[in-house]
């Protein structure tokens, strides 16, 4: 059953080497495989990141992926530290304060990669 697998995100970028220098050098994650069209990059429980070349890209605003962390405060300093840019939002329903928001199960915040892609770091209650 695919439940008992794990599951690996693919996100797509335009500017795929832009993408990878964000992912290996503010993100700080390894590259464990890199082409032409895509470069994937180690994490945590054995997952893993792709980035696919894309034409396109992608046009959803939602988060597409999320890290699950046990400090959500200091993930997002060494994330700034690396100057990534946490986002802030004041919208129905969701409003963030220094950058993180409380969902009801979870403390979350966001960033967005080269490619436009919205991409969660969550810290469960």
């Amino acid at each position: 059953m695919l439940g008992d697998h794990p599951i690996e995100v693919v996100l797509l970028a335009t500017n795929l080497e832009a993408s990878r220098d964000f992912y290996r050098d503010k993100i700080g994650l390894e590259i464990i495989s890199e082409a032409p069209y895509g470069v994937t990059f180690r994490c945590g429980g054995g997952t893993r990141l792709a980035i696919s070349k894309s034409t396109v890209g992608t046009a959803d605003e939602q988060t597409q992926a999320a890290w699950r962390v046990g400090d959500l405060d200091a993930e997002l300093a060494a994330l700034r530290s690396r100057g990534v840019k946490i986002e802030e939002y004041d919208l129905p329903g969701i409003k963030t304060v220094d950058g993180i928001a409380d969902v009801g199960f979870a403390r979350m915040a966001w960033f967005l990669d080269p490619g436009k892609n919205c991409i969660g770091v969550l810290q469960l209650k």
